[in-house]
């Protein structure tokens, strides 16, 4: 996935993505439904940016996982006094429970079918502790992206600079993002491509996946930045 260009992850969406305000709806809605809680699970964690500020802003202790390597890496140096991982949101198990498990940016998306999505949401409620909270951001419902969308993002930083240019396409049940990033590293040029596969699903089938594992589920539809916000717990 963001295996050639995870060192430019930070420079991209950092132009845009408001770290700072998400974390703070994030932390007081984790405060809301877990009141007093200190341990945190942030699935697919990326870079760790999330992860950092929940820590430093707001005094938890969060662990991570991310599939990529090389944002474990990034994420581990950011948060040295967190557990950060090489793992699967589909099949892991981290020996520990945590007062919250928390799934952002669409990162759920990444597994492809909802039977999938049922499967990760069952490995978050396995490391839930008792009275904990499940937040899941979305990826958009079938029939909301426009199908050969495009947009362009840069970002620059000392003598790094990069632009990615991002195409939209949508098969069925699963939309594909393809990016063609340009780039320029100290003096030297070059081009790298990436294709990204994210499942489409409504929001009864996310409810149900929520179900299926044993949990009661609030939807918010407006979320963090538009594109809707779970909340679950367990049932019983």
């Amino acid at each position: 996935m963001f295996s050639e260009t995870a060192a430019l992850y930070d420079l991209i969406y950092g132009q845009f993505k408001d770290y700072e305000t998400e974390t703070a709806k994030i932390a007081a809605l984790l405060e809301l439904a877990r009141p007093g809680l200190g341990t945190v699970l942030d699935v697919a964690c990326g870079t760790g940016e999330h992860a950092r500020l929940l820590r430093e802003r707001h005094g938890l202790t969060v662990d991570g996982i991310d599939l990529e390597p090389a944002f474990i890496e990034i994420a581990q140096r950011k948060n040295p006094s967190g557990r950060f991982v090489v793992a699967d949101m589909c099949d892991f198990d981290l020996g520990r429970e945590y007062d919250a498990v928390i799934c952002l940016f669409s990162s759920i998306g990444y597994a492809r079918t909802i039977d999938r999505v049922s499967q990760a949401i069952g490995r978050f409620r396995q490391h839930l502790a008792p009275g904990g909270v499940i937040v899941v951001e979305p990826w958009f419902a079938p029939g909301i992206m426009q199908d050969g969308y495009r947009s362009t993002d840069a970002g620059e930083q000392g003598e790094v600079r990069v632009v990615r240019h991002a195409r939209t396409e949508i098969d069925g049940r699963m939309s594909r993002l393809h990016f063609d990033y340009d780039i320029v590293d100290h003096g030297r040029a070059y081009h790298t491509t990436e294709v990204h596969e994210l499942g489409l699903f409504t929001p009864n089938e996310m409810r149900s996946a929520f179900e299926a594992n044993g949990l009661v589920v609030d939807y918010d539809p407006k979320g963090l930045i538009g594109r809707g916000l779970y909340v679950a717990r367990s049932a019983g």
